[in-house]
């Protein structure tokens, strides 16, 4: 058997401390047509998220194309410039 299967494995795990977020794009977000404010407790009301997780984190897939107040856990840097784009805000919690 080679020496590295023999012996222990040892090493740095993050497991403990990382964090899991629930994921929505924007195209997402822009089907959404009575909500001016969305918030993470908005969307699992909504049933659009089904679980909240450590928090909400919005991706910059697809278009936006109304002002919006997202507010969320993580935004990706596409979204941010999207929502802005858009006239909307981004507000981290």
């Amino acid at each position: 058997m080679p020496l590295q299967r023999r012996l222990p494995k040892r090493g740095f795990t993050n497991y403990p401390f990382s964090r899991e977020y629930a994921i929505i794009n924007l195209k997402d977000l822009s089907r959404i047509e009575d909500l001016n404010v969305i918030t993470p407790e908005a969307l699992y009301e909504r049933g659009i998220v089904k679980d909240i997780k450590d928090g909400l984190k919005i991706l910059g897939g697809g278009e936006i194309t109304k002002s919006l107040t997202v507010k969320a856990n993580a935004f990706i840097a596409t979204a941010l410039k999207k929502i802005a784009g858009a006239g909307g805000k981004a507000e981290v919690i």
